[in-house]
């Protein structure tokens, strides 16, 4: 009886093998890229430029593994700034077609540049007159022949020449047949596409938040300092004439560690944080707390304007080794900000 490929029992390979297949793996993938990297030129720039010049869509086409790649490159240019939609090659030659219009421009990829779904394809956008990309190894394919660019994806071989092919013959094995390196290098050369065209639109981090307000980086890069911080009747502040003993208990009444002190104009003056009450009573006794909390307090505190980014205060709170930064409008103090408040706010 013939067995299946899965019920045929596996070759004996020591771990040593195996990381020498997977790493032969790995490098012929990173040589595919550094060939490609030396031998890509003003096509390249030519295609970014199409890309950031679109005045409607940006429209990936393919088919299979190359389709996968598609879709990654069309996320990406999306999450910068461009408009993009993955069309399968398949589903586009049954009416998916009416998504594209005349102001899109396209990147079909194929390592053969014969796929006959993404071939069909070709008349609509040339009638249309939206612009081609082609990511191809087949330099004298039917893809290649209509494009308006050609990016050549064209690799040596799919695995390379290492220990990776069953029959431990390097190329010659199952794992030269599926696409590995020529997968590799077309996603490489979207990341390119991409990372090009971010630069020709100028986007900042503050614009790539933007794009993703519901994760991490977006709380990061979108969050300001009047967004967290405690004000009103949750900011810890008296004036400098004040006893210590009168600071102390506006400090721990409000849970900040610190309170801001002010002069009798309101005026930031300082700040008196639980760590000065520390050394002053480990330097002059607990006699020290009836003396004006001004003569004891810090001066020339570290603070923050309310509009700026929430990160900004992470980093001051970090450079000064503090856990808390007053904030001000001009000379007056309109909140406080303690790194706890930042951690709750996922910021930092």
């Amino acid at each position: 009886m013939l067995s299946l490929p899965w019920e045929r029992e596996g070759r004996s390979l020591s771990d040593e093998e195996l990381l020498s297949a997977g790493r032969s793996i790995m490098l012929a993938e990173a040589a595919e890229i550094e060939r490609a990297a030396g031998r890509l030129g003003p096509e390249l720039a030519r295609a970014a430029r199409i890309v950031y010049s679109c005045a409607g869509r940006l429209v990936t086409v393919g088919m299979g593994k190359s389709g996968i790649i598609g879709r990654k490159i069309a996320a990406t240019l999306a999450s910068l700034g461009t408009p993009s939609f993955f069309l399968h090659a398949a589903e586009g030659a049954h009416g998916d077609l009416g998504m594209v219009t005349r102001d899109d421009a396209a990147i079909f990829i194929s390592n053969s540049g014969t796929t006959s779904e993404a071939i069909s394809l070709l008349p609509h956008f040339k009638r249309l007159g939206a612009p081609i990309i082609a990511i191809t190894g087949g330099l004298a394919s039917p893809l290649a022949r209509n494009a308006d660019v050609v990016l050549d994806s064209s690799v040596r071989s799919e695995a390379g020449d290492g220990p990776c092919a069953p029959n431990g013959e390097g190329g010659d094995g199952a794992l030269n047949l599926a696409p590995l390196c020529s997968t590799t290098l077309q996603l490489a050369i979207g990341d390119a596409l991409a990372g090009m065209v971010t630069l020709l639109r100028g986007l900042r981090k503050e614009d790539f938040a933007l794009f993703h307000p519901g994760g991490a980086l977006g709380r990061r890069l979108l969050t300001r300092v009047c967004d967290v911080m405690g004000s009103g009747d949750k900011l810890p502040v008296v004036e400098a004439k004040v006893p210590v003993s009168d600071a102390l208990f506006e400090m721990t009444s409000k849970g900040y560690g610190a309170t801001v002190i002010v002069d009798g104009e309101g005026a930031l003056a300082g700040i008196f944080t639980d760590g000065d009450l520390r050394r002053l009573i480990g330097s002059r006794g607990v006699e020290s707390m009836s003396l004006p909390v001004g003569e004891v307090m810090t001066r020339n505190p570290a603070v923050i304007r309310p509009d700026r980014l929430a990160v900004e205060a992470v980093r001051t709170m970090e450079l000064r080794e503090i856990s808390a930064i007053i904030v001000v409008d001009g000379d007056r103090p309109v909140g406080m900000l303690h790194l706890h408040e930042l951690l709750q706010a996922g910021v930092a």
